[in-house]
């Protein structure tokens, strides 16, 4: 009887681990297909794309800046984004994605930002939670800072 109560248990611990798998390769798929568009809304000048990267409840936690929380927000960063600092294309490397692949995930990666002439002008590191949300995998929460020192 302990031979089949282990033997069963194997079995469960295999099948949870199989699933939760699944879930984060589900994630991680999710979280690269985000990120190849999330640039693009600097390419095309289009504050729509970043903004949809987001969940409806999410914050951009960026350094020296109070959070950017809401629509409205992720806009006004974006603006910023592009015409102060001249944002016009980017890269994320994600090293590692952490989590159960249930409801949250959390990435954590390097990034580049590049401007109109193709050069990279900052990059730095993140860590951003995303949120499984009725529309797919959203950032929930975005935090990032910079390689180098404040101008």
């Amino acid at each position: 009887m302990r031979n089949i109560n282990a033997a069963l248990l194997v079995v469960i611990l295999a099948c949870g681990h199989f699933m939760a798998s699944a879930q984060i390769a589900a994630a991680k798929a999710a979280i690269a297909k985000s990120n190849a568009l999330y640039f693009q809304a600097f390419v095309r000048n289009d504050s729509s794309i970043f903004i949809n990267s987001y969940a409806e409840d999410a914050c951009i936690l960026a350094p020296n800046a109070q959070p950017f929380c809401g629509r409205k927000a992720f806009a006004a960063f974006f603006r910023g984004g592009y015409d102060a600092y001249g944002l016009r294309d980017g890269k994320f490397i994600t090293t590692n994605v952490y989590g159960d692949g249930k409801e949250y995930v959390t990435e954590e990666g390097l990034w580049q930002s590049i401007n109109s002439r193709g050069e990279v002008f900052d990059d730095g590191k993140f860590l951003v939670l995303w949120k499984k949300t009725k529309d797919g995998w959203k950032m929930y929460r975005d935090s990032f800072s910079s390689n180098h020192k404040p101008k």
